[in-house]
């Protein structure tokens, strides 16, 4: 997806009667008191878990997992590779002038900054479907042959390249006014940008996380309100526990594009909206969809979005003042081979993404820690809200399918956005342990694996 992977969903919790537990869960079994009854274990209780996932399967899924490192890696080569292609060949460089003629060559425009703003937006349109024609080869195996290669997505080609060509619509638009934004900062405060520019970057942070339920999701998926009681009315009591201000739960078609799983709430200022595709509903029990939407909820009711906004502001901040340092001395050995004259000339929009790619890549340990503790934060709540702790473990093996289950501290610390099944299925099973009845005996060895 356009990574519409940086916005990330918000939710709160609460967890469900009892009594619906009887008639559509699918709660651990109960067991006999025994005066010899075997203690629970959760480390034994977890391995039991791993342990129903066939070998095949725990292959197939660390091998796609895995490939992703080698991915990140010849992302952010290609990225420098254009930027450098740009730069070099000067090609930069003719898209600035090429914009500085339509400029000046039309008597109808305003003189000044206006102007000027427009130069910008003529720049960085053809810059964004250069940059895209380029990465398309990359971007299509990696989101298209390869999710299909592991039996992720269910689109054909024409119906992923519409959605590609409604997602780089959406980058152009967005990204060009960002950019128009952006550049007028660089002109009115030449030495202080990289202060301002932060702001800028966080404001447009926020409006996209407001349009983006009502005007952008629904580009790519159809939302239809869940029409299911016994699965909508739980989730809205739930919502309703934890003041979240919605009022209908909406049904996403994404089993037109992945066979993944997901759920989320979204939005903010009246635009807030729970959802669940229907990859959800189909693959998962009531239980584990109260357990999911827990965890989402828990999202909304610790405040992960303004934590996550906040974090974002500071690394923006810590980037564009190293940014402002490289740039200036990128520009003074090589600015005038490149046809680069300053940090408000739109041709240094490659060294731009040159240099912020970079600090991106070289962060991602850090950048994946931060929104990893927000998802463990989520999954505390989430079990200590749904009181699930086997639909946890049976969801971590669901994600599994895509996402490496027992991976070495290391790979999670540097690769790992999310909790790795096998910690998440750990916490459950403390959870269980820390919980059980007193004098019950539990097992948590599952007597067929989960699907």
């Amino acid at each position: 997806m356009i990574n519409r992977s940086f916005v990330i969903s918000l939710c709160a919790g609460f967890v469900m009667a009892l009594a619906l537990l009887s008639v559509h869960g699918n709660p651990a079994p109960s067991h006999s008191i025994s005066e010899n009854a075997t203690p629970f274990d959760p480390a034994t209780a977890t391995q039991a878990w791993l342990a129903t996932v066939p070998k095949e399967q725990r292959e197939k899924s660390d091998a796609y997992f895995e490939g992703g490192y080698w991915l990140l890696l010849w992302n952010y080569v290609l990225a420098v590779a254009i930027s450098i292609f740009l730069l070099s060949s000067r090609v930069s460089a003719r898209l600035r002038d090429f914009a500085e003629r339509i400029c000046r060559g039309s008597r109808w425009l305003p003189k000044g900054h206006w102007q000027l703003s427009l130069q910008v937006v003529l720049y960085a349109i053809p810059y964004f479907l250069i940059v895209y024609l380029l990465s398309f080869p990359l971007n299509l195996y990696e989101n298209f042959f390869r999710e299909h290669q592991y039996g992720l997505a269910t689109q054909t080609f024409p119906a992923w390249f519409r959605d590609q060509l409604i997602g780089l619509g959406v980058v152009i638009v967005g990204g060009t006014i960002f950019l128009a934004v952006l550049y007028a900062v660089f002109r009115r405060a030449p030495r202080t940008w990289w202060i301002w520019g932060t702001v800028v970057a966080l404001a447009s942070s926020f409006v996209l996380i407001f349009i983006a339920p009502v005007f952008i999701e629904p580009l790519f998926n159809s939302y239809k309100p869940l029409t299911n009681p016994e699965i909508r009315d739980p989730i809205l009591a739930m919502a309703r526990a934890n003041q979240i201000p919605v009022k209908q739960v909406f049904e996403v078609n994404a089993s037109r594009q992945t066979t993944r799983v997901s759920a989320n709430v979204s939005g903010i200022l009246g635009t807030t909206r729970i959802a669940l595709n229907d990859n959800l509903l189909k693959q998962c029990t009531l239980p584990e969809i109260r357990e999911v939407m827990a965890h989402e909820m828990g999202h909304y009711v610790l405040n992960h979005g303004a934590k996550l906004l906040t974090y974002l502001g500071i690394f923006i901040l810590v980037g564009f003042a190293i940014t402002h340092i490289l740039f200036d001395a990128a520009v003074r050995c090589w600015g005038d081979k490149w046809g680069v004259h300053g940090i408000s000339d739109p041709a240094g929009l490659p060294l731009l993404a040159l240099i912020f790619s970079t600090l991106f890549f070289l962060a991602t340990p850090l950048l994946n820690t931060v929104v990893r503790v927000t998802e463990r934060e989520a999954d505390a709540f989430g079990i200590n809200t749904s009181r699930e702790p086997d639909a946890m473990a049976k969801v971590a093996l669901k994600l599994g399918s895509y996402r490496k289950l027992d991976p070495t501290p290391l790979e999670e610390f540097i690769f790992f956005d999310h909790p790795s099944g096998r910690v998440r299925i750990r916490v459950a099973m403390d959870w269980k342990g820390a919980n059980l009845p007193a004098g019950e005996s539990a097992t948590a060895e599952p007597s067929s694996p989960s699907p």
